[in-house]
């Protein structure tokens, strides 16, 4: 593990922890079923029966995975 060879100061430590922000996820805008769904993209999705039950995880048209 990588240890410090000196103390870092105050100041820089702060400036360094201010540098870092949260950032907003891009979703992609799809409409499905008359519905405007918005995902994340390069993500699998749920897809759903029309009353809402998971069915399975799809990605790129293709099941990936059961819920």
């Amino acid at each position: 593990m990588a240890v410090p060879k000196r103390k870092m100061s105050r100041s820089n430590t702060r400036h360094r922890r201010s540098a870092w922000k949260a950032e907003v996820p891009t979703l992609v805008k799809s409409v499905e079923n008359g519905k405007t769904v918005y995902s994340l993209p390069h993500r699998a999705r749920v897809v759903e029966d029309s009353a809402g039950t998971p069915l399975f995880m799809e990605y790129k048209g293709r099941k990936v995975a059961d819920v």
